[in-house]
């Protein structure tokens, strides 16, 4: 299978984690050559579009609530939905019910491990704050098949314990505050468009 043309920006958060992905959004470019799924822990019963107005109002990007068989798009941020995974088929989303992983769905490392599947080296893992490991095993995955990793620095998170156990399992993952995790997604995306 040959791998697709344009990045996959995998991004996993938890606690504090509309708090840090609304600026990091905000200074993403519409044009963005990648698309962008968004892994955030949330309680099943949260209101299924909320989430996903209050991300679509600080950026230029399409922000959808990610629907099973979509196509990933340049420009559109994928949410999943509450208490479903989100898994990466080629270039398209399964949504998944299947039990949750570390108390988690949607589970932050099957978004990875199934991104770094079908991305590669066009992939991209970003780990956000968040009070428990998931995200670690599945960053570790995608640094194993060519892609790039990058943690958001542990001291300016909401809860340091996702961070942390994401640079313990990828001790060279890049290391960003929020606003330098938008800028270095940008780096990344035209420096491989670029080439």
């Amino acid at each position: 299978m040959s791998e697709p043309s344009t990045h996959l920006v995998a991004i996993g958060a938890s606690w504090g984690g509309l708090d840090t992905l609304r600026p990091i959004l905000q200074h993403l470019p519409g044009e963005l050559h990648a698309a962008v799924v968004v892994a955030q822990h949330r309680a099943p019963e949260s209101h299924r579009t909320a989430f996903r107005d209050l991300l679509g109002a600080v950026t230029h990007l399409n922000v959808v609530e990610a629907d099973d068989k979509d196509e990933l798009r340049d420009g559109t941020v994928y949410v999943a939905p509450p208490d479903y995974h989100l898994l990466i088929e080629d270039n398209t989303i399964a949504l998944s019910t299947d039990g949750p992983v570390l108390y988690a769905r949607p589970s932050i490392d099957v978004m990875f491990e199934t991104a770094a599947e079908a991305y590669r080296t066009r992939c991209i893992g970003v780990v956000l704050t968040g009070a428990n490991d998931d995200g670690s095993r599945g960053l570790a995955r995608i640094v194993e098949l060519g892609g790039t990793a990058i943690v958001q620095a542990p001291a300016t998170a909401t809860r340091d314990e996702m961070p942390l156990a994401a640079l313990a399992a990828v001790p060279g993952a890049r290391v960003e505050a929020p606003e330098g995790i938008a800028a270095a997604i940008v780096e990344l995306c035209d420096a491989e468009v670029a080439a």
